[in-house]
């Protein structure tokens, strides 16, 4: 997996444009990963309505749960369905609408300074292996092309929004993902950044 930072797009994964997006504010830099858990209907994976969302074609009639999102402009860099799939929505360099009201370390606007990345899930169930293993994979991609994201700063969107977000929810496995992590980082000589 190889990111092209001119264009801002994982080369040999699927790229489905959202216009859900715009340019991040001058001289900001990536500094973090936000990982966040979608299933649409809720519990439900599998289909073509998380697609659907992130490109404003979402049908509210198609079942009573889209009746109060089908307008909404959202969007997230990535989204990695149950199966490992990654699919780009946004190009990283550009800013795309995942976080909303979020502040981390003091700072707000986090959609400004991150990456999102979307697993196929549910807060209480639990995440499928091959999403961890290329969830690991597109984070090493992501650290080694913007060396300002460390360990610590890949967090969920419940740690950005809490009280208003519980995503990835209780079942996602943190630290299987931070132990499988370090060791990749430390196997790849990228011991600095955890």
């Amino acid at each position: 997996m190889k990111l092209d930072k001119s264009t801002g797009l994982l080369q040999d994964v699927r790229y489905v444009p959202s216009p859900n997006f715009d340019e991040r504010p001058p001289m900001e830099q990536i500094n973090m990963i936000v990982v966040h858990g979608i299933s649409l209907p809720p519990g439900e994976f599998g289909g073509h309505w998380i697609e659907d969302l992130f490109v404003n074609r979402l049908d509210a009639d198609a079942h009573p749960y889209f009746s109060d999102i089908a307008a909404l402009q959202v969007s997230s860099h990535f989204l990695i369905s149950r199966e490992g799939e990654i699919t780009q929505y946004v190009p990283v360099h550009m800013r795309a609408w995942h976080a909303g009201e979020s502040c981390f370390n003091g700072r707000n606007a986090c959609n400004d300074f991150s990456v999102g990345i979307e697993l196929e899930g549910e807060d209480t169930i639990p995440y499928d292996a091959r999403q961890y293993e290329r969830l690991l994979e597109l984070i090493e991609v992501l650290m080694q092309a913007y060396p300002t994201i460390t360990a610590e700063s890949i967090v969920g969107h419940a740690d950005i929004a809490p009280g208003r977000k519980t995503d990835p929810g209780l079942a996602f496995d943190w630290p299987y993902l931070r132990k499988k992590l370090a060791i990749r980082l430390a196997s790849s000589g990228d011991v600095d950044n955890t």
